[in-house]
């Protein structure tokens, strides 16, 4: 568990520190990020962020001692506001019911990675598909980040630009920090700044409080217009861990279960039409983000084996289900392998010991919970606007000259966020993929695994 043959894959203790430090720096925004999106339904802030911090240490402390690689995990970035937004608030699903759709879909993720059949539904998959749902995903967050900074608001077009003239000490002033935020963060990382996405969070929130001290930021919990100042005080953490000790086990709980428009009641629920939906949308999403996230940084690091081949995948798919599978215990949405552990790989890393550090460092940031559910929603939004950019980046794999394969693509892309729905763009898009391509005679590019997906989206919206 702890030999990590250091010298054979050419790192040594020092490098493997910093390249954990670096990937913790990286993504450690979801601790920012999570709490503020689950506050929405009713999640407590500072049980939020401990659930989050602990999920991630162990899916990334298993990656370190079963896989051996140098990445991370956390909660999903791209799923967290899919699961607040779509599922619990749209569908009508208490967040109870919705933890309990992530605990089956970490069972079956981890049922499926020790009897190997992750891979063969990996590569049944179109990629151009993959790749789409990526992007409309990445469309999503924007969307999603752009309201929480209020650069986009309610209007009589259902959505409209700020006044930021009008609105200049509340909604209006939140959306130029935002704004100001976003652009150090393209900045950062352009030159390649480590932590330019968590030092676009601070700097947004440090000018927020800034603002507040002048008077120009106005505190009005009415219009959720709070204080952005942290309170560290131990009776405050004491607080959050009495939070993250309400949450565990919550999933388990059939009385608090419940689906908007169902008769059914308890653990009948879990045989409903909307539960299935949401679980396997789960299973699907972090099916291929988690494998698509391993090859495509394993590539970058020479990981993979001459035919192209990552060793110990298995481990690592391993990490992952029972990180989500404990983490839905924990009260923390689906846990999945981070694209930002690059970054680390960037600065060395090569072995497990990167991830222990990383792991170590979010085991620390439980104590520092307070200060982070202080973050305000416009300050997390540049970190969840620019993570949006570089999923839509993909968008270029698409072959867009071919009609019968860019088509059911942006389909995809474009319901997600005008749907305001993931699941229903990875419906369409299925759908569409299948429908177009066996019209067209394009019969080899359908399987017998994205006809039955699609038939059952089609039965999902003649009966619900």
């Amino acid at each position: 568990m702890f030999k990590f043959n250091l010298a054979e894959h050419g790192t040594t203790v020092r490098t493997e520190i910093i390249a954990g430090i670096t990937t913790f720096l990286s993504m450690v925004y979801i601790l920012a990020v999570y709490p503020s999106v689950m506050g929405e339904i009713g999640i407590p802030a500072g049980g939020a962020v401990i659930a989050a911090a602990v999920a991630s240490f162990i899916g990334t402390f298993l990656m370190g001692a079963l896989a051996k690689y140098p990445f991370a995990l956390a909660p999903g970035v791209g799923i967290v506001p899919f699961f607040a937004f779509s599922v619990v608030l749209s569908m009508g699903i208490s967040w109870q019911f919705g933890m309990m759709a992530v605990f089956v879909e970490g069972i079956i993720f981890l049922l499926t990675t020790v009897l190997p059949v992750r891979e063969k539904i990996f590569n049944a998959i179109p990629p151009p598909l993959k790749t789409a749902i990526g992007v409309g995903i990445g469309f999503f967050i924007i969307y999603i980040g752009l309201q929480g900074a209020k650069v986009i608001m309610d209007g009589s077009c259902l959505t409209t630009l700020v006044s930021f003239r009008a609105a200049f000490r509340t909604s209006g002033l939140c959306a130029l920090l935002a704004l100001v935020g976003l652009f150090a963060t393209v900045v950062l990382y352009h030159r390649r700044v480590k932590g330019a996405i968590l030092i676009g969070i601070l700097l947004t929130w440090a000018l927020g409080m800034v603002c507040q001290a002048a008077g120009i930021y106005q505190v009005n919990p009415d219009a959720k217009m709070y204080s952005l100042y942290p309170s560290l005080s131990f009776g405050t953490i004491g607080g959050a861990f009495r939070e993250f000790g309400s949450l565990f086990g919550q999933c388990l709980d059939a009385d608090k279960w419940s689906l908007k428009g169902s008769h059914l009641t308890g653990w009948k629920l879990l045989l409903s039409g909307n539960f299935l939906v949401v679980m396997f949308t789960l299973l699907f999403d972090d099916l291929f983000n988690t494998l698509g996230t391993l090859t495509g940084v394993a590539s970058t690091a020479n990981m993979l084996d001459k035919d192209g081949r990552m060793p110990r995948l298995k481990h690592a798919l391993l990490a992952d289900a029972v990180a989500t599978t404990a983490g839905a215990l924990l009260g923390a949405t689906t846990t999945t392998t981070y694209v930002e552990s690059a970054t680390g790989v960037s600065e060395g890393g090569r072995t497990g010991l990167a991830s222990y550090v990383t792991a170590a460092l979010f085991l620390l940031s439980v104590l520092l919970a307070p200060l982070f559910t202080a973050i305000p929603s416009f300050a997390t939004a540049p970190a969840l606007i620019f993570v949006g950019f570089l999923m839509v980046a993909h968008i270029t794999q698409i072959d867009f000259s071919d009609l019968t394969e860019a088509f059911p693509c942006l389909l995809a892309i474009i319901v997600m966020p005008f749907a305001y729905n993931i699941a229903d763009g990875i419906c369409f898009g299925f759908i569409a993929w299948t429908g177009i391509n066996l019209v067209c005679g394009r019969r080899d590019r359908v399987n017998a695994t994205l006809i039955v997906f699609s038939l059952f989206f089609i039965l999902k919206y003649i009966l619900l």
